[in-house]
């Protein structure tokens, strides 16, 4: 399975490069700060939800600047990588048409080119972290585990959307109305505390609370998750992709008949 990646990069890598280029220099065209608003949005964001929140809500969570930033990241990740991917076959029509070319490539590309404004809104995180005055230590390295888990999990979630926006136009609404509930059934700017239990075992089957937790538990505590919390974002990861893969190979031999 590894040496048939490491082929498939071989291959394909340029043309990969190329294409994440691509989207990247098309996002920031004719804008006076470019790349800087990766840096700039989540800390704007940020700060409008903190004055908001812990004004108006008095959410009483210590160092709550970090907790709702950690949030803001790695949310905001997954849903820019999801929608991006979820066109990526159909604004790619022309080119499926003429060339010959992996189709799983142009999501892929999507999600690779949304990993690079989230790695400058990474920069923005520690950046508030160290002005909080938290201990950046070892620990942080498990956070690796937990962004590589969430990506994988974006993949997977990004070519079963991508599949199925060729056959159902209606699937970029539907999931912009999924996106919301979403939110707001993750704990980005609330505290866990305040949910009952029957929501707490509803948030057991939210991929996203438990990249965002384990990686909160790092930054905020200085430690190391426990095993189950390292389990739950590897099962997430990985069946995500199973399911994600399955459906874009059963069906992207009938994507041309339906651009």
């Amino acid at each position: 399975m590894i040496r048939k990646v490491i082929d498939v990069y071989k291959k394909y890598g340029f043309l990969l490069s190329q294409l994440v280029e691509r989207d990247f220099k098309t996002r920031y065209r004719r804008s006076v700060l470019g790349i800087l608003w990766s840096l700039l949005n989540p800390l704007l964001i940020m700060i409008v939800q903190y004055l908001v929140f812990s004004t108006l809500f008095r959410f009483d969570i210590p160092n709550y600047a970090v907790y709702l930033l950690t949030g803001i990241v790695m949310f905001n990740y997954m849903s820019e990588a999801t929608s991006q991917s979820m066109t990526s076959i159909i604004k790619n029509a022309s080119l499926i048409n003429k060339v010959y070319i992996p189709k799983y490539i142009y999501p892929v590309s999507q999600v690779l080119s949304s990993g690079v404004n989230f790695l400058f809104s990474l920069l923005a995180l520690y950046i508030v972290i160290i002005s909080q005055g938290l201990t950046i230590n070892f620990a942080h390295i498990a956070i690796l585990f937990a962004i590589a888990c969430m990506c994988i999990f974006i993949l997977g979630v990004s070519l079963f959307l991508a599949s199925m926006m060729v056959f159902f136009r209606d699937t970029q609404f539907l999931y912009s109305i999924v996106l919301t509930i979403w939110t707001y059934l993750t704990p980005i700017f609330y505290p866990e505390s305040i949910l009952p239990n029957y929501m707490m075992s509803v948030m057991e089957f939210n991929p996203m609370y438990h990249f965002i937790r384990f990686i909160r538990f790092i930054i905020l505590n200085g430690g190391i998750p426990d095993p189950k919390a390292w389990v739950y974002c590897a099962i997430f990861a990985f069946l995500s992709l199973l399911v994600g893969s399955f459906v874009f190979k059963r069906t992207q031999n009938k994507f041309i008949l339906n651009l």
